[in-house]
């Protein structure tokens, strides 16, 4: 006689955790090192304004957002970019210490706007269910640089590679690593063909990814 086994019924899908948000901001005790970050933001030029904090159900959270409009004195936003202030510090030091200079050699002309494609957004990594840095307001995508004559230069690879807009967003990425943790851009893979990626993802041993 045969034995008929019964067909087990499907597991039900395995849900992932949230990651838990960090605590909820309280006007009035924000940590010395978010006040101390918003002087060095205010002595560099950087336009912003503080924001309540923002913790999301699926994890994403900054404590002490700022929405920044101008990245330094000569540098406007656009349009304006939710981030966390070690992030706008960041990118105000590097916009108003090693893009000028990297603009009059190879541009011959200063910068004096950038695009962003992308700040805080509460979304995973593509292809995978880790959040993103962006969900943390720890990353920003740079589409284009508007340079002081009105034109556009976008972050794409270039017709020439000898060109002073070739020039320029090669120096520009290799002089992002390092005051960045991560660099991704044009060549990296599809999803940074057409912008650059800049990161403050902590890695083992202070560790760079740049590519």
């Amino acid at each position: 006689m045969s034995v008929i086994v019964p067909i087990p019924s499907p597991r039900p899908e395995e849900k992932t955790q949230p990651q838990k948000p960090p605590a909820p901001y309280k006007p009035g005790r924000m940590p010395g090192q978010e006040t101390t970050c918003r002087r060095a933001l205010t002595k560099l030029g950087v336009s912003f304004s503080d924001r309540p904090s923002i913790s999301e159900a699926a994890g994403c959270a900054i404590p002490h957002p700022l929405v920044i409009t101008r990245l330094s004195r000569k540098i406007a936003l656009q349009p304006e970019a939710t981030l966390n202030c070690a992030t706008a510090l960041a990118l105000a030091r590097f916009f108003s210490e090693e893009v000028p200079p990297l603009a009059r050699r190879h541009l011959k002309q200063p910068v004096a706007a950038v695009r962003h494609a992308s700040a805080y957004v509460c979304r995973s990594r593509r292809g995978l269910q880790k959040l993103s840095e962006h969900a943390f307001g720890n990353a920003f995508d740079i589409a284009a640089f508007t340079l002081a004559d009105g034109t556009q230069l976008d972050v794409a690879r270039q017709p020439s590679p000898k060109s002073g807009r070739a020039r320029f967003l090669k120096a520009f990425r290799t002089a992002a690593c390092g005051p960045f943790k991560t660099v991704l851009g044009p060549g990296s893979n599809a999803d940074h063909a057409n912008h650059f990626h800049l990161d403050l993802q902590k890695r083992r041993n202070n560790s760079l990814y740049c590519k």
